[in-house]
């Protein structure tokens, strides 16, 4: 008489009888997934050795697009590269090529950017999708070409990096509309306030140092001004929130000062291709824009769009115009960089925590896109301007300051996020006359809803 089996020993051998049958039978076993790894490289800052042109920046292959695309010269070798913001643990990296492959690459992984280590490689790339397990870690992976697959550069839709560590961020989705995105921007209106020869920013504490500026925004802005300061000051923004600080160099017609009348605008817009990534400035951010030392041709070709000077139908102008139509007034627009540092709210020269976007794409060492400012002064000066000047010299030094203190953070991100990040064209409270079903950012009294 056999012994009884109990239940579990009689279940474990059906099973194990089973799984055996199915061996035998030649049927694939799948065991369980392991949890995926975490998509670490989407919207991360990226570098390349080299890119074809405007809108095939190294960012393009990050930005989680499959119709946005970086693109290198065609010559050997060449890399493409992307910042993690830490130490992460690298277990997979999806490759999905253009036309123009490689046949030839590595994958890499670093931890200082500097020295590499292979963890990849291959002679006989095919192009299309490559799915790569790989097994290192870094806070930099790259792609290293020696060998091009087709007589154009090396191309790539997307370049994503599984794994885990990094520096944790989850990228915005890019929003879905049913309406066009032809803008991405709010207005902040604000009229003058005073005209001081002081700079709170390159000449801190120091009355009269400076040339002459003109003032718009926060009301109590003087040599000594500070977050603090301006935080407690008043404004002439039409948003009462807003206590910034706005200003630039005076304009003179002869030895005449010419104040610009009325609100001025200072736009918010987005300097990256991909607008919804934008974020807030951070409290007490501060920087200048532009040199009053600039040359005509500096001026002219800054990383920014420069719109230069303007009056009836002249445009484009490098420098103040000779003369503008009786009854017209002299336009001045400039925009300024719009990635930060991510660390520091100014810098000894007041401009390296800051860069300009490269193809449309923040770099590496200044991975936090901000609002892109967009100063468009108005002097009501026309006629004969041959004797018209700043108080920092010729019309390209033209130059401005600009110090955050919204007084509400809140408000600030509410305008960001439904204006830039929403693709719209706002008034100050966060309303776009011409999509109106789109709602505002603030009530009529300037308040959160």
């Amino acid at each position: 008489m056999h012994p009884s089996r109990s239940p579990v020993r009689l279940r474990l051998g059906l099973v194990v009888a089973t799984l055996t049958a199915l061996v035998a039978a030649g049927l694939a076993i799948i065991a369980p997934a392991a949890a995926a790894d975490a998509l670490l490289s989407q919207g991360r800052p990226a570098t390349a050795s080299s890119t074809e042109g405007g809108g095939y920046g190294a960012g393009a292959a990050f930005d989680g697009s499959d119709g946005t695309r970086w693109s290198s010269a065609a010559a050997d070798p060449q890399w493409l590269q992307v910042d993690l913001g830490a130490t992460a643990t690298v277990s997979q990296v999806v490759l999905n090529w253009e036309g123009a492959y490689g046949r030839a690459f590595k994958i890499q992984v670093s931890g200082n950017g500097m020295s590499w280590t292979d963890v990849y490689s291959t002679t006989a790339g095919t192009g299309g999708t490559q799915t790569l397990a790989v097994s290192g870690s870094g806070r930099y992976v790259r792609m290293y070409g020696t060998a091009r697959g087709t007589g154009y550069g090396y191309s790539l839709w997307e370049f994503k990096v599984y794994g885990t560590g990094g520096a944790g961020s989850t990228p915005r989705p890019k929003p879905t509309f049913t309406d066009e995105v032809t803008h991405h921007e709010f207005q902040a209106n604000c009229s003058w306030t005073a005209d001081r020869p002081d700079d709170p920013i390159v000449y801190p504490g120091l009355p009269g140092a400076s040339h002459m500026h003109t003032f718009v925004g926060n009301n109590t802005t003087n040599a000594s001004s500070t977050a603090s300061s301006l935080l407690g000051g008043g404004t002439s923004c039409t948003n009462p929130h807003d206590r910034s600080a706005y200003w630039f160099p005076s304009f003179y017609k002869g030895d005449q000062l010419v104040r610009p009348t009325g609100d001025q605008v200072i736009y918010y817009k987005s300097g990256i291709l991909d607008y919804w990534q934008v974020q807030p400035f951070p409290q007490g951010l501060r920087f200048v824009v532009g040199s009053p030392t600039a040359t005509l041709a500096e001026f002219r070709d800054s990383p920014g769009t420069v719109e230069g000077f303007e009056c009836g139908d002249l445009s484009h102008s490098w420098d103040i115009p000779t003369s503008c139509v009786a009854g017209s007034q002299v336009n001045v627009r400039y925009q300024s960089p719009s990635c930060w540092d991510g660390v520091n709210l100014d810098s000894p020269d007041h401009k390296s925590h800051m860069s300009y976007p490269v193809d449309g794409y923040c770099p590496a060492g200044h991975p936090v896109a901000v609002p892109m400012l967009e100063f468009k002064i108005a002097f009501p000066a026309s006629g004969d301007l041959s004797q018209a000047r700043l108080a920092s010299g010729r019309g390209y030094t033209w130059h401005y300051d600009f110090f955050n203190a919204w007084d509400s953070p809140a408000i600030l991100d509410a305008l960001v996020t439904h204006c830039i990040n929403g693709g719209l064209q706002c008034n100050p409270r966060g309303y776009d006359l011409y999509k109106p079903h789109r709602g505002a950012a603030l009530t009529e009294n300037f308040e959160l809803p």
